[in-house]
């Protein structure tokens, strides 16, 4: 994986100071990964997959494309320290008309979106969907729209990020925004809320259902 790391690099244009700084890690330690001296860690490879848009397969592999955008429409956003698509077509879904979040990721290439949402400069999303609720009040309201990148695996969380989550309790589905928190308790999560009347609450790794990095939020007001 080590020498796929430079060709990253490369295929962006960036010098190894502009690819640590992307990272968060010095020029040293990204010339160890590139020459495979030390290894790249999950939270540097999240980095490449989420905000760079790095196939993970490829990353593992070196099959398949490099990247899952063309990465000549994105030079120029990378080289100053952000990784947006010029013009995104990003899908928005009805939650109630797909029965819930873990059916809409499962089979999201092949439901029909209510609308679309056309953004420029915006870092890659999967989706987006209303938000229903006021736990992140007043930073998101009921009503809002939320877009999102889709997580493959809890274990990519980056503490203290927004996220949409789907939950399991007592068999029914519960799906929030909430800033996701390492816990205190083992194989648990603890979800913050922005809004000071709800308490912050442990949850079970195992009773997440879906789970996706919230990545932009849009402000619905009405105007009479």
């Amino acid at each position: 994986m080590n020498g796929r790391i430079k060709l990253i690099r490369k295929e962006l244009g960036l010098t190894q100071e502009q690819l640590s700084e992307r990272l968060g890690i010095g020029k040293t330690a990204l010339s160890m990964i590139e020459t495979g001296r030390t290894g790249l860690s999950s939270r540097n490879r999240n980095i490449l997959v989420q905000e760079l848009n790095v196939n993970p397969d490829w990353l593992e592999t070196g099959e398949g494309q490099m990247f899952n955008a063309d990465p000549h429409l994105s030079n120029a956003f990378a080289q100053r320290g952000e990784m947006s698509m010029p013009l995104q077509s990003v899908p928005l879904y009805d939650i109630e008309g797909t029965a819930g979040l873990v059916p809409l990721f499962a089979n999201q290439s092949n439901i029909e979106p209510t609308s679309y949402i056309h953004i420029p400069n915006l870092p890659k999303c999967d989706g987006a969907i209303n938000v229903v609720g006021d736990s992140m009040y007043p930073l998101i309201k009921s009503g809002d729209i939320v877009l999102y990148k889709q997580l493959r695996d809890v274990n990519d969380i980056f503490w203290g990020d927004m996220y949409l989550l789907s939950i399991d309790i007592d068999g029914e589905e519960y799906i929030t925004v909430k800033y996701v928190q390492k816990s205190d308790r083992d194989g648990y999560i603890r979800l913050v809320s922005q809004n000071p009347h709800h308490a912050d609450k442990d949850v079970a790794i195992d009773r997440i259902r879906a789970i996706a990095l919230v990545k932009a939020s849009i402000r619905m007001n009405s105007i009479r």
